[in-house]
């Protein structure tokens, strides 16, 4: 039986496509970085690029736009960030046009940013969400109706916007949550925390998606993937 295909927008190394697979779907990434740690079918091009390829009717790579059943997108976030105002060179503003495009193609999709993006309508997850040891505040903009799992469930304050891997290291330190120094933590230890069991760097490591998160709304965008098309605001609701 053929899995629905995704194409993974921006996917960096793989977590947001983990997740995808883990719900259901085949999986084709593209970044405009090498990513030799992708765990499936990637490519290195501009995704704004084959966006309007596949908008234009055009072939990449052997698809066709009616080939893929759900588009995801992970625009740049460091433009986003509350960190931008201290960082030493501009970063791209995408979430716009990136919208505009995947609204285009008429299929389901799903656009991921971080918290204090500028997005319309969005869910929040977080690691807490899933039982997981990771503050990762992720906001999801989608196509259709998405539903949310519920308030978070951090064990202790976190400073709003930041990063934070809590619990112990393998030599028995707090890392705290003092903000989005990906260097407390452990290689071995980030993985884990992140439920990441393919081999990442600490840069990569601290810029992915828990695959958690992605399962969890693939799940939900698995019974669209047969074909529908029409687009709707997205609502979000709390699962009882």
């Amino acid at each position: 039986m053929n899995r629905p295909l995704l194409l993974d927008l921006f996917c960096g190394a793989g977590g947001a496509a983990v997740g995808y697979a883990r719900a259901g779907f085949e999986v084709v990434g593209v970044d405009i970085a090498p990513q030799k740690h992708y765990p499936y079918a990637c490519y290195q091009d501009d995704a704004l690029h084959v966006l309007a390829l596949l908008l234009s009717g055009q072939t990449w790579h052997g698809y066709h736009l009616h080939d893929f059943a759900v588009l995801h997108a992970s625009p740049p976030c460091q433009g986003y960030s509350r960190s931008r105002h201290i960082q030493s060179r501009e970063h791209p503003m995408l979430l716009d046009v990136v919208r505009e495009r995947l609204t285009k193609t008429g299929l389901p999709w799903i656009m991921e940013n971080v918290a204090g993006a500028p997005m319309p309508s969005f869910l929040v997850l977080c690691g807490t969400h899933f039982g997981l040891n990771v503050y990762r505040h992720r906001q999801f903009e989608a196509s259709h109706l998405l539903l949310a799992p519920g308030p978070c469930a951090h064990p202790r304050a976190l400073l709003p916007g930041y990063v934070c891997i809590f619990g112990k290291t393998v030599n028995g330190h707090q890392t705290g949550c003092r903000g989005n120094h990906y260097q407390r933590y452990s290689l071995a230890y980030g993985h884990v925390a992140m439920g990441i069991d393919w081999n990442m760097t600490h840069t990569e490591l601290s810029q992915a998606i828990p695959p958690a998160y992605t399962t969890f709304l693939g799940q939900q965008l698995v019974t669209l993937a047969d074909g529908c098309s029409s687009t709707h605001p997205l609502e979000s609701e709390v699962l009882a």
